[in-house]
C-alpha cells in the first residue's frame, strides 16, 4: 500500500499537474465555483474521462480562485493560488498603492523579497518596474511565475532573500527593495503569529539593513506593530481597505516622504487602485496634540468613530482638530461634534439619547421602541455586546444602535450607552 501524501505535497502535484497544456484547459474551462454543485461537477468531469486527480486539483483552484475574488476582482479568475497564498497576499487596490510608491520614486529596478503568489510583484510590474520577485518555498515560487506571465521585465527567483546578493541579479543591482516578512511559524503541526518584530523572517533589523545600505526600502509589517518598535528614519504608514486596517508600512530612503512620520491611509467603500481613491491623515512627528482641556467635551449632536488605521497610527487627536470636534474621554477613541463629518477616516452617527449604562433603564427603553434588531459597538468597557444583548432580550420590530463607552462629564468619568443612528 503506497503511504498517505502529505498535504503540502498533494497541492504541490496538484498545481504541477494545473500547469500542463491539459491541466490549464481542464481549469479555464471550469464555470464560476458554485460550492452547492461542485460535487455534480466532479462527477460530470470525471465522467467525461478526465483523470480523477486533476478534475480534483482544478476543483480546488476554482475554489481559490472565488475566494481571492474579494482581493484581485476579476484578475482573480486568471492567477493560479495556494492555500496560503489566499489568505497573505495583498490586496490588488493595496498592491498599487505600494507600487505607485516606487514609480513616483524613479525606481527602476525593485527586488520582491518573500513575494509570495507575487501581487505586489504584478502591482509593480503593471507600473513598467523590472522586478526580481524572490521565494523560497518552491510551490509558491511556482504560483508567482505563472502568475507573471506575461510581463516581459518580471523574473521569479527561488531562493532565501537573506543570503541573496542585491548587486549581482541578472536584472542589474537592486535599486528598491520590498519586503513582507513572514509573520507565523510552523511546529508541532500547528502554525502561530508571532509579534516579535525580530522573530519575522527575515526579522525587522534585516529591513533596516536594507535601508542603512542606502536601498529605496519598502516593508509590510502587521498593523499591531507598536511605535517604539519602528526603526528611527523611517515612515510608518497604516492602510484601512473598505473599513479592515490590512496593513502597516514602512518606507524608507526614496520612498518616504520627508515631511511625515506617520500616516493613516484609509481607501473608502468602492475604492480601486488609484492613489485618487485614498484619503490620508499625516503628521510630521510623533507627538500629537495632547488630550488636554480644549480637546476634551460633552457628547453632542454627533459620535465619530474614528477609522482603525487612524488610531493604530496614534492620530485621533489630530483628526479631532481637522473635524473641529472634541474626544468625550480622554483614553477613547471616539469624537464628538455639534456638525457630521463627511469623511472616509471616520464613520458619524447622529446621537439620539444618552442613557445611564443600567440594564434596568436599558431593559425598558428597548421594550417601549419595539427593538428587536439590536446592534452593539462598545469601547473603554468591559461588557460584551452579546452579553448585553441577552439581558436585554429585544423581542420587537424595529432597529437600534448602541455605543456603550465612558464619557467625562465636568470632570467626572461616568458609564453612559449612546443611542445613535448611522449616517451613511
Amino acid at each position: 500500500m503506497t503511504p498517505p501524501t502529505a498535504p503540502d505535497d498533494a497541492e504541490a502535484h496538484g498545481l504541477a499537474r494545473l500547469l500542463t497544456p491539459e491541466g490549464r484547459e481542464l481549469l479555464d474551462s471550469l464555470p464560476p465555483y458554485d460550492a452547492a454543485a461542485s460535487l455534480a461537477l466532479n462527477e460530470t468531469l470525471r465522467a467525461q474521462g478526465h483523470d480523477p486527480e486533476l478534475v480534483a486539483a482544478a476543483l480546488t483552484q476554482s475554489r481559490l480562485r472565488e475566494k481571492a475574488r474579494a482581493k484581485f476582482g476579476e484578475f482573480a479568475q486568471h492567477m493560479v493560488f495556494t492555500r496560503d497564498g489566499v489568505e497573505q497576499a495583498t490586496r490588488w487596490s493595496v498592491a498599487a498603492l505600494h507600487a505607485q510608491r516606487f514609480a513616483q520614486a524613479g525606481i527602476g529596478h525593485v527586488v520582491d523579497l518573500g513575494c509570495g503568489i507575487g501581487a505586489d510583484a504584478m502591482a509593480l510590474a503593471a507600473l513598467d518596474r523590472t522586478v526580481t520577485a524572490v521565494e523560497l518555498d518552491p510551490l509558491t515560487a511556482a504560483a508567482a511565475t505563472l502568475n507573471l506571465t506575461g510581463w516581459p521585465h518580471a523574473r521569479v527567483v527561488c531562493a532565501d532573500a537573506r543570503s541573496l546578493d542585491l548587486r549581482s541579479l541578472e536584472a542589474g543591482p537592486a535599486q528598491g527593495v520590498w519586503l513582507d516578512p513572514a509573520r507565523r511559524v510552523t511546529g508541532d503541526g500547528r502554525t502561530r503569529r508571532v509579534f516579535d518584530p525580530e522573530a519575522f523572517s527575515p526579522p525587522l533589523s534585516f529591513v533596516a539593513g536594507l535601508a542603512e545600505a542606502g536601498l529605496a526600502v519598502g516593508a509590510k509589517l502587521g498593523p499591531g506593530i507598536p511605535h517604539e518598535h519602528v526603526p528611527p528614519g523611517a515612515e510608518a504608514q497604516w492602510i484601512s481597505d473598505r473599513g479592515d486596517v490590512v496593513e502597516a508600512v514602512l518606507w524608507f530612503n526614496a520612498v518616504r516622504r520627508p515631511d511625515v512620520a506617520r500616516a493613516a491611509l484609509v481607501l473608502g467603500r468602492g475604492a480601486g487602485p488609484a492613489a485618487s481613491s485614498a484619503v490620508e491623515l499625516t503628521a510630521r512627528t510623533w507627538q500629537s496634540p495632547p488630550a488636554d482641556g480644549a480637546l476634551l467635551g460633552p457628547v453632542g449632536e454627533y459620535l465619530h468613530e474614528p477609522d482603525g488605521a487612524v488610531i493604530r497610527a496614534g492620530l485621533v487627536t489630530d483628526l479631532a482638530q481637522r473635524l473641529d470636534a472634541h474626544l468625550v474621554h480622554p483614553s477613547i477613541a471616539y469624537l464628538s461634534s455639534e456638525t457630521p463629518a463627511d469623511t472616509p477616516l471616520a464613520r458619524s452617527y447622529a446621537v439620539r439619547e444618552v442613557l445611564p449604562h443600567t440594564v434596568k433603564v436599558l431593559r425598558r427603553w428597548v421594550r417601549e421602541h419595539d427593538v428587536g434588531t439590536l446592534d452593539v459597538k462598545k469601547r473603554g468597557t468591559d461588557v460584551t455586546p452579546e452579553q448585553l444583548r441577552r439581558q436585554l432580550a429585544p423581542r420587537g420590530t424595529r432597529r437600534a444602535t448602541f455605543v456603550m463607552t465612558r464619557v467625562v462629564d465636568s470632570g467626572r468619568e461616568r458609564r453612559v450607552v449612546l443611542v445613535v443612528d448611522p449616517l451613511d
